[in-house]
Parts: C-alpha cells; sequence; structure tokens
C-alpha cells in the first residue's frame, strides 16, 4: 500500500477520482522524463493536501484541485504542443475534469492557475498557491531523480572509502 493510500482523508477527497479510468490513463504517460503523469498528480495533490490541512485551509479542494491539474493526455514536450502549453493544457484539464466530477470554483481556479509564474493570472484563492509552489516543487524533484541518485551513490561510495581507511 502506498504512503497517500493509508491516509484515510486523503483517499475519502480523491480516492474515486484515482481509481476512475480516464485518470488511471495518465500511468502511461510521461510527465517530468522520470515519472508518469499519474504519479506527478498524485505527488503535487497529497503534498499539497498535506500542506492546507497542517494551515486549516480547505484541504479537499486542494487535493481535488492538485490531482487534476494535469489532466491532459498529450506530450507536451512535442513542438506542435509546446507554444502555448502553460496557458492551455490548464484549460483541457478543466475539460477532462469535468468528464469524471463535478468542479466547484476554488477547484476550478487551482486547476487553472497552478502555472501562475509562467502566466499571468495568479490563483484567486490562497490553496491555488499552494498547488502551484508544490507542482514546481515536484516538477524539480522528479526531473532532478538521476542526479539525486547520482549524488546517493557518491555519499555511499564516500562512506564506504572512509570506512575502509578506518
Amino acid at each position: 500500500m502506498k504512503h497517500y493510500e493509508q491516509d484515510k482523508d486523503f483517499m475519502k477527497h480523491v480516492g474515486h477520482l484515482i481509481d476512475h479510468p480516464r485518470f488511471q490513463k495518465l500511468d502511461g504517460i510521461v510527465q517530468h522524463h522520470h515519472s508518469t503523469r499519474l504519479e506527478h498528480s498524485i505527488n503535487v495533490a497529497y503534498t499539497s493536501y498535506k500542506i492546507a490541512k497542517k494551515l486549516g485551509w480547505d484541504a479537499k479542494a486542494t487535493a481535488r484541485g492538485g490531482l487534476l491539474h494535469d489532466m491532459f493526455y498529450y506530450d507536451w514536450r512535442d513542438t506542435k504542443f509546446t507554444k502555448g502549453h502553460a496557458w492551455t493544457h490548464p484549460r483541457i484539464a478543466v475539460r477532462n475534469a469535468r468528464k469524471i466530477t463535478t468542479l466547484n470554483k476554488k477547484e476550478e481556479d487551482i486547476i487553472l492557475k497552478h502555472m501562475w509564474g509562467a502566466t499571468i493570472a495568479p490563483p484567486r484563492y490562497k490553496e491555488g498557491y499552494i498547488v502551484t509552489m508544490v507542482d514546481k516543487y515536484w516538477a524539480v524533484k522528479e526531473a532532478a531523480t538521476p542526479f539525486r541518485k547520482i549524488i546517493r551513490k557518491g555519499k555511499l561510495f564516500h562512506r564506504r572509502l572512509l570506512n575502509d581507511r578506518h
């Protein structure tokens, strides 16, 4: 069982969405070179949810908006999609999300504005800022996976070398 699956409140809010066949299609799509779009979306949703819950903000809307923020099915690195992707994919994600659930205004805004920084309009709700920042955090973390492995391997090698000397 994955760590987020053990969180009953989180799963109450988004478990049915994670299990939905349209959402499961994201599992076959590479997101940041070393993760699928499904993994990325769950990472963003769960991390954002925990932050919102800790702050006493709307954790349910944060989890749902975070989960559905990248619900699109094309490869954004393909040159025909690159131009305008930051503006276009949130709108596609909202349309796709509406096919599997009813969104409230806050959830829609979280999805539509999660690219703030690359786009002009900032989130209308404080929960949107959480998802925006957590999305960037996970994008960097996922893209840096091979570098983290190299660094970890180097530290282990260095530790072994020091232990062998003693």
